[in-house]
């Protein structure tokens, strides 16, 4: 098939080079590049920079704007099968998309966390299973017909970025699996229920905090949820400490949530639990095993943590 591909984000480059392989990738759309860094250097988007590496030659547009008229026009001149939109960042509107088949591959099992931060949300709601949708393009967010989806159970020991990783992957083989029965003429669109749609907005750094009052497995997705970013801070014995992964655990203890009741990482949370810091990262230095920080500054039993923001904005994850 030939096919345009739209995707800026790296959840879209497994995909990407899967449909290189097998398929004909006329042309790539993308973000435009953007300043990263300390430099603020301008940077491509990974997925400019996957399509200039597995498919030399081959027509990148970087539009401010995709709906503007010149560029609309553009894209709907190319000659292709069908379009692929993964993580791309901006809304296709109707005058661009009229009667062109064009599918997107979604970070949940719809009509569960539509937005823009899924997997996250998925996390932080302490979901047992998770997945991916592919499915048509319509007017309201995420709510076009589920063409294909995959179902995973969520493994409590991945952060939001490792299970991103693991999704973008899992999303490859349904994605091809909808092209082919599109070819086929076996596709069955399914409407999704909209009595069992949930939002999953976009993050910002107020949603960094952590609320040790709450159980371990709870604090547990929150950190997870939030790793790498917003990231969740935490202060104890007067440093500033990044949580990158945490175990919840069973302790029959009665001490104040927030409590450190073992030197070694562990904190008292509510209902009884506690929350076992794995790998932390103190500001300004590389991430670490929280037994190699302990070393280093003698803790005592009975020292505070508190979180570094505060629970002000709960109503939005």
């Amino acid at each position: 098939m030939r096919l345009v591909f739209f995707g800026s984000g790296a959840f879209g480059v497994p995909t990407l080079r899967a449909l290189a392989e097998l398929h004909e990738v006329v042309t790539v759309v993308t973000q435009p590049d953007r300043p990263a860094g300390r430099g603020k250097t301008l940077s491509p988007t990974p997925i400019a920079q996957t399509a200039a590496e597995i498919l030399p030659g081959v027509e990148i547009l970087k539009p401010e704007r995709v709906n503007t008229p010149d560029i609309r026009d553009h894209i709907r001149d190319i000659d292709a099968d069908a379009w692929v939109v993964i993580a791309f960042g901006q809304k296709l509107g109707q005058k661009l998309l009229a009667d062109k088949f064009a599918i997107n591959l979604h970070a949940s099992r719809l009509p569960r966390w539509r937005g823009a931060a899924p997997i996250s949300a998925a996390i932080l709601a302490g979901d047992e299973a998770t997945g991916v949708s592919v499915i048509t393009l319509a007017d309201e967010m995420d709510a076009g017909f589920v063409l294909g989806q995959t179902s995973r159970p969520v493994d409590p020991r991945l952060t939001v970025g490792e299970l991103h990783d693991v999704l973008a992957e899992d999303g490859v083989s349904v994605v091809l699996d909808v092209l082919e029965r599109h070819t086929s003429g076996t596709l069955a669109p399914i409407e999704q229920d909209a009595d069992n749609v949930t939002l999953a907005p976009k993050l910002s750094k107020a949603d960094g905090w952590v609320d040790f009052t709450d159980t371990a497995e709870t604090c547990r997705n929150r950190v997870h949820g939030l790793t790498p970013w917003p990231g969740v801070s935490i202060n104890l014995a007067r440093v500033s400490l990044k949580l990158l992964r945490v175990v919840a655990e069973p302790s029959a203890h009665a001490a104040t949530p927030g409590t450190l009741i073992d030197p070694a990482g562990l904190i008292a949370c509510g209902h009884g639990t506690a929350l076992r810091l794995v790998t932390i990262q103190p500001a300004g230095k590389k991430p670490m095993d929280f037994a190699a920080f302990a070393r280093g500054r003698p803790l005592t039993a009975g020292e505070t943590a508190t979180s570094e923001r505060q629970p002000c904005a709960r109503s939005g994850t």
